[in-house]
């Protein structure tokens, strides 16, 4: 079983499309789509996902909720950032590494990874798998993002984590 694995990891993925962009900028709506066109091939890997399942177990939180765009969410934002940053400066390379066990890359031809936040996590995909490598920027006005719901918050709109 553990050869069979390591067989795929050398197979997959064939392709990573990363995503970056601010909040409210349109990444989840654009990654959607494009999982819905390329269909069973392929995985949406949210890197926030695994950071939000520990935070959510370490503060006996409901992970669902924190994965929502509502006001639950941004309750714990602030302190999620800071405790997810004491884990990163200790290892970039832990929620990368934990978001392609989670989603079973391996699986997987094309990762559609929709929420790369910092230049760390593109660090990552870059060392690892760099000729399979695609990063996309996506880009929206504030009066757009405003639209949907974005609201300006310090310690958090002026962090890395919206490079």
């Amino acid at each position: 079983e553990v050869l069979t694995v390591l067989v795929r990891m050398e197979e997959n993925p064939k392709l990573i499309l990363m995503f970056s962009g601010k909040r409210k900028s349109g990444k989840d709506y654009v990654t959607d789509i494009l999982k819905e066109r390329l269909g069973d091939d392929s995985v949406i890997m949210r890197l926030s996902g695994p950071l939000k399942e520990c935070y959510a177990k370490d503060n006996n939180l409901d992970y669902e909720k924190l994965l929502s765009a509502g006001e639950y969410k941004e309750k714990y934002r602030i302190d999620m950032l800071r405790w997810s940053e004491e884990i990163r400066n200790r290892d970039y390379t832990y929620f990368c590494k934990a978001a392609i066990r989670k989603y079973e890359g391996e699986k997987f031809p094309v990762w559609i990874i929709s929420d790369a936040r910092r230049l760390t996590d593109i660090r990552y995909f870059r060392e690892n798998f760099a000729s399979k490598l695609k990063t996309i920027r996506i880009h929206a006005p504030e009066e757009v993002r405003s639209s949907r719901g974005w609201v300006f918050t310090e310690g958090v709109d002026d962090k890395e984590t919206e490079c």
